[in-house]
């Protein structure tokens, strides 16, 4: 039997979900992970499923390895060839300061140091046309530098190349004849919008973290062989679709946030089964948790990703698609600590897989929030990983006591603190994909997914008075799953100013199909049929003399009708409206036309839940006392959700069990599961 394979590598966990195309049937596994070598833990995980590698037709990856290269420092020695006079533009990089009343701020600090930096004589104007030509000296001359210094990887981006890229394509020539050794990036193949600053640093942080995804994509594919998985194997993109191991070799920035974007994926595929037009996507996994919204299934993706950024912080743009995902460092093993000034802090610091929480007795020996749901009884200490795993209460409260004796609280009284600012940190998070960007959070449905997200996801909701809660089936793997319900995707930017209004419909058409025909031969140099590719049309506009764009849905019709181009322009009102809160009367201009090409891959339906064995006494475990916030202590029921049948009513406090996660339900609230199996929770009118 045909079988889909899906792996995502967590800051902790290593999940794997494998899918049976004609039965539906569906197998979860879950390992720590190897930050070592993350491919171990791969390996590992898909041995313990037991499955038969010969029947996996398709492997879908989701990796950290190039979010962890980049935060961690850890990637290629890199250099920069750019335009003569543009040295500095990663030094310079934006006159907006982020802390703006901070005196002391320092911007942050460039991937490339200067002296790596090579400028080389040539210049193009924005319309492509070439003022100077490239002078193929200089470009021998850094090459050779670059070789003295033992450059691993060169980053190339001229000012300009988006228009025209003849320059950067002979430098790449130039190298690759005399530095073959070296790994090469040149920007138009990254990205092909303006801005000098992002694009440059864009190209640069790709050619850092090229060579080492290069080789664990390719360890990685030579075990998945090894093992007997040859047929396709896809990695998961940060815009939402999947690309092929090759290609995410040559351009792995794209695979960013690689792993939370499933989760998103899966949050909108079960507000859709769910009949839910509009959903907040929740993801609490070890490390951090990720937040997402989605508009009437509705993703939002922008080309304005920033890493590192905080409200303080200015990090690193990166001018490629990428779901727009708000992460904060609020997972299950982050660590409490107390700052200089006496003040309490969770996260971003992570106590990871190695050493883990302290209750995980694996050398940890930080107060972590898994600690804190331990000891307020949330978590079950025997049945951790359905068991798998002995979670040690002594070394939790051990752990936890440094926080208590800080502030002279009882160690259950400094565990909720470790929670109730946990929690505060994540209810930042959702105001900010909701409150700040123009949504109503009472309006969404919050999918709260993740290892440790049904633990918190009740108690968000209630804080943002969030309709309801759905908890989707096995939320530990969700952003596995979420892979295997994705399509490839491509997106294709291209930066070119010119007026919006119907006499520009031909030369709009003209752009878009330029676009589209890269599109289709992206998909045929990958040998998927054309007959399974569609099509998506945007414009980036703004109305002119503006800074920033709002991104717009192009409907056919309005490229083949005058008088439907209104219902273009009226919408790109809206959406400006609602993100700025005003419209304007003022021209509007084009600056980028986007295609977004999908390649449909086949998916099984959503299976109704089966009764079948499940019963409301057989899935009831007992009880255990359970302290909630601001009531105190309670015996709460404990259920095992394997065993529940679909259209029970359970008011709470209630605790449900699974292996890979706890949901927990607080009083005044009431769990419904739905005929899909979901468990919905919804406040309970007082």
């Amino acid at each position: 039997m045909a079988k889909r394979l899906a792996i995502d590598i967590g800051g902790t966990f290593t999940d794997l979900v494998s899918l049976e195309e004609v039965t539906g049937d569906v197998v979860l596994e879950k390992d720590l992970t190897t930050p070592g070598n993350f491919a171990d833990g791969v390996m590992r995980t898909i041995r313990k499923s037991k499955i038969d590698p010969s029947e996996i037709r398709q492997f879908v990856h989701g990796t950290t390895v190039v979010i962890n290269a980049l935060t961690e420092r850890t990637g290629a020695k890199t250099a920069l060839i750019t335009t003569q006079g543009f040295r500095d533009v990663l030094e310079i990089q934006r006159a907006n300061r982020t802390d703006m009343y901070n005196l002391f701020y320092r911007k942050p600090k460039p991937f490339v140091p200067r002296r790596f930096r090579f400028e080389v004589r040539e210049r193009i104007d924005y319309r492509g046309e070439v003022l100077q030509p490239l002078e193929e000296e200089d470009v021998i001359l850094a090459v050779e530098a670059c070789k003295k210094a033992g450059i691993e990887a060169i980053a190339v981006c001229y000012i300009h190349a988006y228009a025209n890229h003849a320059h950067e394509q002979r430098t790449r020539a130039i190298i690759e004849k005399l530095y073959p050794q070296a790994s090469v990036t040149v920007s138009h193949e990254i990205t092909q919008e303006w801005r000098e600053y992002e694009r440059t640093n864009t190209t640069v942080l790709n050619a850092y973290v090229q060579p080492s995804t290069r080789l664990y994509l390719t360890t990685l594919d030579d075990e998945l062989s090894k093992l007997g998985i040859t047929e396709a194997k896809y990695a998961m993109q940060s815009n939402g679709g999947t690309t092929t191991f090759p290609l995410a070799q040559r351009v792995p920035i794209h695979l960013v946030e690689s792993g939370p974007v499933g989760g998103v994926i899966g949050a909108s595929i079960v507000a859709t089964a769910a009949d839910e037009k509009s959903v907040i996507s929740f993801d609490m996994g070890g490390t951090t948790a990720k937040v997402s919204l989605i508009d009437h299934g509705n993703l939002k993706i922008n080309t304005d990703y920033h890493l590192e950024k905080t409200t303080t912080w200015a990090g690193y743009p990166l001018k490629v698609p990428v779901v727009d995902i708000v992460e904060v460092g609020a997972g299950g093993g982050s660590i409490a600590w107390i700052d200089q000034g006496g003040a309490l802090h969770v996260g971003p610091r992570s106590a990871g897989a190695d050493p883990g929480p302290a209750c995980y007795d694996l050398g940890g020996t930080e107060p972590t929030v898994t600690d804190a749901n331990l000891l307020t009884g949330r978590l079950s200490a025997d049945y951790f990983l359905g068991g798998q795993m002995k979670l040690n209460v002594e070394k939790a409260r051990k752990a936890v006591r440094k926080i208590a004796e800080h502030f002279g609280l009882s160690v259950l009284e400094a565990a909720l603190g470790i929670l109730r600012l946990a929690n505060a940190n994540m209810q930042a998070a959702l105001e900010r994909v909701s409150i700040e960007r123009g949504y109503d959070p009472r309006d969404f449905a919050l999918v709260s997914s993740g290892g440790a997200g049904a633990l918190h996801g009740a108690t968000l909701a209630r804080e943002l008075h969030m309709r309801k809660v759905i908890v989707p089936r096995a939320p530990g793997q969700f952003s596995a799953w979420g892979m295997l319900m994705t399509n490839l995707r491509h997106d294709f930017i291209r930066t070119r100013l010119m007026s919006c209004n119907p006499s520009q419909i031909s030369q709009i058409a003209s752009a878009f199909s330029e676009l589209e025909a890269e599109a289709k031969q992206q998909f045929r140099d990958e040998e998927f049929p054309l007959d399974r590719v569609w099509m998506e049309r945007f414009l980036d506009l703004r109305y002119r003399g503006q800074e920033h764009t709002v991104r717009t849905p192009v409907p056919a019709a309005a490229l083949q009708d005058a008088d439907q181009f209104d219902v273009l322009i009226e919408k790109f009102h809206e959406l400006h409206e609602q993100a700025y809160s005003f419209r304007q009367d003022d021209p509007v201009e084009i600056v980028n036309f986007h295609v977004v090409g999908w390649g449909k891959e086949d998916k099984p339906s959503f299976a109704p839940l089966s009764n079948d064995g499940r019963s409301l006494e057989q899935s009831f475990k007992g009880e255990r006392s359970v302290d909630f916030e601001g009531v105190g202590s309670i015996q709460s029921r404990v259920y095992e959700r394997g065993l529940l049948p679909a259209g029970i009513e359970i008011d709470g406090p209630v605790v449900v069990e699974e292996p890979a996660c706890t949901t927990i339900v607080y009083p005044q609230q009431r769990m419904t599961v739905d005929r899909f199996g979901n468990l919905v929770i919804t406040e309970v009118a007082k």
